[in-house]
């Protein structure tokens, strides 16, 4: 049976392949201005509404911006997702051209699908990460786990069905993911925890995705670990 890690190790150790490479510097460079968007947005919003005096609004002001730098780690994570999508398709051709050189060509979605599919699995992301928010707010000490799971899932799932689907339709994408659930919920476990690191995080485009074509490659060839195969590829 497959290892759970390995389509990550795999992905992590292409890092330094020069097909990757470029992507790996507009994925962090994309993603870090996101990131920076998104927290001076936040902190600038709460500036703005704080209109107290004194030590109070000192107070007011930390704490707001404490707030604010959560809320923007808390969202990069769709953002992080809709970008890898964004570039899928040339992540793919590296890796599969390093390692499963066996596969017959993929018939990749025209570019307004692909657009689609990533704002699909970032708006997914994104609904289900504000749902973790307000559990933890809601339910302090259990909400931050609660929210890995969730994203776990949705990384999981979203990122592995617009990968797969450079291979197959819809309904035989959804079948492949149910028969390498544990694989594919692995991988969005390890993008989800990075989330949460600084630096670690501006990988997620590239490694998550790299990580899900390892997963849907090793379900398509001899050495793959479930038992779809070849009777669901093109």
């Amino acid at each position: 049976m497959t290892s759970l890690l390995l389509p990550l190790t795999r992905a992590l150790s292409q890092l330094a392949d020069p097909a990757l490479l470029g992507v790996v510097w507009r994925s962090v460079l994309f993603s870090a201005l996101c990131f920076a968007i998104i927290l001076v947005g936040t902190i600038g919003a709460v500036h703005h509404f704080v209109t107290a005096g004194g030590i109070l609004a000192w107070a007011l002001d930390a704490l707001g911006s404490i707030a604010a730098a959560v809320l923007a780690m808390w969202l990069f994570l769709p953002v992080a997702a809709t970008i890898g999508t964004l570039y899928f398709e040339r992540i793919a051709r590296a890796v599969e051209r390093r390692f499963y050189p066996s596969l017959p060509p993929a018939q990749p979605a025209p570019v307004l699908d692909q657009l689609l599919i990533g704002l699909g699995v970032g708006l997914r992301v994104l609904g289900l990460n504000v749902l973790a928010l307000l559990l933890t707010l809601f339910f302090p000490g259990i909400g931050l786990p609660i929210g890995w799971a969730v994203a776990s899932w949705a990384m999981g799932r979203g990122l592995f069905v617009a990968v797969a689907m450079r291979r197959l339709n819809r309904p035989d994408a959804e079948a492949l993911y149910r028969a390498v659930r544990p694989i594919a919920l692995a991988q969005g476990g390890a993008m989800a925890a990075a989330a949460y690191f600084p630096l670690l995080n501006l990988l997620i485009p590239v490694v998550g995705t790299a990580a899900m074509v390892h997963v849907l490659d090793l379900a398509l060839t001899r050495d793959g670990a479930g038992p779809v195969g070849s009777a669901v590829s093109r």
